[in-house]
């Protein structure tokens, strides 16, 4: 038999099929949800869910949670004495529910579907297949959170064709997924999402607004303290599913602290939270290239939706009330047991067939032409752009810059900026070319990309025919998302003093933001201003900076006038 997992950030659940249907397995303590908390004791004896969360309250030094946000990266978490990585404390929590899923069964479980966000690289999904193998799964298949809800919901049994938004908002991560069901085909259009936003960070709200009101500063108070702080601010948090006020009370330093807030004054310091939830939205629109108006429903998941500031916000924002009829805890577990269903070809189960998108842009290191005969490395070359549907190949002819260049290096890269360097770098690929003018040698680089996550690059040279190619298996990346965040923002924008002027920095910044937002004829167009525009700005011309300024200004309230709700 093949389980259904949904490994979550805050809660996990297993699940298997039944003949009246995906049921959800209940852990050795009864209950459905068992909390994603590791905790290791003196005597190196490891306690996952339930028993981690209250130990973590007691001992915080020797337990972890949230560890989700770091898959696939180097991070290391120190529980007492042991170290471990992000993968190796998510395969406590699997083998934890594989035990209780045989329990249950009264059987010996060896293969799983397991559900992970959208929006995670080839690296976070590697790790998540990873953690599953050092739990003693076999990984049938890595399924993405929101085709997992949309399976559960009985979509695909649906008579009708449709365009649907699963909105996802769990405890740690935001995914935005838009699919189109057509006979029994199922079709991811785009993905978008945040994985450093959920229902975490709206706890934290609730503990800056308490630590605000007494004055609280938490470098001064000890862990035991502030991990009681963020369990009463949970409990707070959760109050608001059923009244329109709450009040959160603390015991620090034998001194009973508390704060009342009501639903408004939450909601009010929630919006830059709020905000930050329409950009994946509005990303995800304009890439499948449908309106607001477009979507035929709208499916809630993941247990933060609870929350009525949500509710409230996508209600408004589709101007229709949302699909909640699943309990958003269990829809993609439920999904992935349906999913294993198909993988069995269980009679029961309606065969669909599902397609994916490639969550991320590949392409490669260019040298592009700023003026005439004066060129310029450090581009960025999308070659399969972000939500392609997959599997999918592409190739684009690279040329040589230079008289006499004997090499053509290919730099393998992942991410929307426009500058090679704020991408991450997974490969590379060096090819030897004949000597001869500039131009006039070139190669056809081409990028496959298939639903198992592999990455296979090809380099030609067209005059000779000799090849080069490499196979990328979701490569680790050393850096996390916010480190890569923050070497981004240290690296762009320094380099040449015009830039210092503000109408050209304000400018720039908001040309370099839509131009990650953007795919198409729209990326291209903007590379092409923003090009002209670094031109004019290497000339120190005040008449031709001013010029490609506005024309650069009128490019972007185009696309901004195409893209607003």
């Amino acid at each position: 038999m093949i389980i259904g997992i949904d490994l979550g950030t805050t809660n996990s659940l297993v699940s298997y099929f039944t003949e009246d249907g995906p049921k959800i397995i209940p852990n050795r303590l009864g209950k459905k949800l068992t909390p994603s908390v590791v905790s290791i004791d003196e005597n190196d004896q490891v306690y996952v869910g339930e028993t981690a969360k209250e130990r973590m309250i007691l001992y915080p030094d020797t337990c972890a949670s949230v560890f989700k946000r770091d898959m696939g990266s180097k991070k290391k978490y120190t529980l007492g004495h042991r170290t471990f990585l992000p993968e190796e404390l998510s395969s406590f929590v699997l083998r934890s529910l594989k035990e209780d899923a045989e329990v249950y069964l009264g059987e010996k479980v060896t293969e799983a579907i397991i559900s992970v966000p959208a929006y995670f690289n080839d690296a976070r999904r590697k790790a998540t297949k990873r953690a599953g193998e050092l739990a003693g799964l076999k990984v049938e298949r890595i399924i993405s959170e929101p085709t997992a809800a949309a399976i559960a919901y009985g979509l695909y049994q649906s008579n009708k064709d449709m365009k649907f938004l699963v909105f996802d908002l769990g405890g740690g991560t935001f995914d935005v997924s838009i699919l189109e069901l057509f006979g029994n085909i199922l079709e991811v259009h785009a993905v978008a999402g945040d994985n450093f936003l959920g229902g975490e960070d709206f706890t934290q709200v609730l503990i800056d607004m308490f630590m605000k009101e007494h004055n609280l500063k938490a470098e001064e108070l000890d862990i035991k303290t502030l991990s009681h702080i963020r369990k009463q601010a949970e409990e707070c948090k959760k109050k608001f599913a059923q009244e329109s006020s709450s009040v959160m009370s603390c015991n620090i330093n034998n001194e009973l602290m508390e704060m009342k807030i009501d639903i408004d004054s939450y909601e009010k310091n929630c919006e830059i939270l709020l905000e930050r939830i329409k950009q994946p939205i509005k990303r995800s629109l304009s890439d499948a290239n449908i309106k607001l108006s477009d979507i035929d429903q709208v499916v809630m998941i993941g247990g933060a939706t609870r929350l009525p500031i949500i509710h409230k916000m996508v209600s408004k924002l589709f101007k229709m009330i949302p699909n909640t009829s699943i309990n958003p805890d269990e829809a993609v577990a439920l999904g992935a047991a349906i999913q294993g269903a198909m993988k069995e070809r269980n009679q029961a189960v309606k065969e669909v067939i599902l397609t994916d998108v490639c969550p991320f842009t590949l392409g490669t290191e260019v040298v592009r032409e700023i003026e005439e005969n004066r060129f310029e490395s450090g581009y960025y070359c999308p070659i399969i752009e972000r939500n392609t549907v997959i599997p999918a190949s592409r190739t684009e002819r690279l040329y040589t810059v230079y008289d006499n260049q004997t090499k053509i290096r290919v730099k393998i890269l992942q991410g929307e900026s426009r500058f090679a360097s704020n991408n991450v770098l997974i490969g590379e690929l060096t090819v030897e070319v004949p000597k001869g003018r500039a131009g006039e040698e070139a190669v056809d680089v081409t990028y496959t990309y298939d639903i198992n996550s592999i990455l296979e690059v090809e380099v030609k040279v067209v005059s000779t025919g000799k090849t080069e190619r490499i196979i990328i298996k979701g490569q680790d990346v050393d850096m996390t998302d916010e480190e890569i965040e923050k070497r981004m923002q240290e690296l762009s924008y320094l380099k040449i003093h015009p830039r210092e002027h503000e109408a050209n920095k304000l400018l720039l910044l908001k040309a370099e933001r839509l131009y990650e937002e953007s795919i198409g004829e729209k990326r291209k167009r903007l590379e092409y201003e923003l090009l002209k525009f670094d031109s004019a700005l290497n000339s120190r011309d005040k008449v031709k900076i001013e010029e490609a300024r506005k024309r650069l200004q009128t490019v972007l309230d185009f696309i901004i006038d195409e893209s607003d709700f």
